[in-house]
């Protein structure tokens, strides 16, 4: 656990290039499901640029919680999760600002998006940050979520993925944790939380709201979705 001096320090990690990403970077691990909707419209992809112990990205995840309950159809949600590689660290290889536990809670997200259902993966989400930001990444907690989800831990191929036993140090949930911080470099996210729709980044939550010229609020965010969503099926 970090000083509590540390808990209100901005989760950042140092800045690349920006590459704006008009279509999500393939390294981006996408949802084993959907929400129902027009299967011909194109949903608007958004990023939310995380890592799973801040603080930041707990708030910013509960807003969008509100933003899904009500366009969840029109939107592709994607979690991009911040670290550094590191190859002396030996459970991850990987650097996370608020310590293991939190390498271990972006495995697990990772590993029940890329095989859950959206609403599964993301009721998951929910659950850890509802339990507090130091108990997310511990065994207990995951296993507790996966219940309240309704995931099949053992059989769905999220446990394979991330550990049976929950610990999130299972080999292709860290190959997906590296995988995932190479694409936030590429993408250019250097703070926890940014807020990337269709390609354009259009707010930071650091420690407070900044860089949101659209504003933040789940009725700003769901305005600027409609408008992306209203331009990619405009034909």
């Amino acid at each position: 656990m970090l000083p509590a001096t540390l808990a209100t320090l901005s989760c950042l990690v140092i800045l690349f290039p920006t590459i704006h990403a008009s279509s999500l970077h393939p390294l981006i691990v996408q949802s084993g499901g959907a929400w129902s909707g027009a299967e011909d419209a194109v949903k608007v992809p958004v990023v939310l640029g995380v890592m799973s112990a801040c603080p930041d990205a707990i708030l910013c995840e509960n807003v969008y919680d509100h933003v899904v309950q009500r366009i969840g159809d029109k939107v592709d949600l994607s979690l991009s999760f911040i670290g550094n590689l590191n190859s002396s660290e030996p459970d991850f290889g990987v650097t996370c600002m608020h310590g293991p536990n939190e390498c271990a809670g972006n495995v697990q997200e990772l590993c029940a998006i890329k095989y859950a259902p959206f609403e599964r993966w993301w009721e998951f989400v929910q659950c850890q940050n509802f339990q507090g930001r130091y108990e997310v990444g511990k065994p207990a907690t995951a296993l507790k979520c996966a219940n309240s989800a309704k995931l099949d831990w053992e059989n769905s191929g999220v446990g394979a993925c991330a550990g049976l036993s929950g610990d999130g140090k299972g080999k292709e949930g860290i190959d997906l944790l590296r995988e995932s911080i190479q694409a936030t470099k590429l993408l250019g996210i250097e703070k926890s939380c940014t807020v990337i729709i269709n390609g354009k980044q259009v707010c930071v939550r650091d420690g407070a709201w900044k860089e949101c010229e659209g504003g933040h609020t789940p009725a700003d965010f769901i305005r600027q979705i409609e408008e992306e969503y209203a331009k990619l099926n405009q034909n």
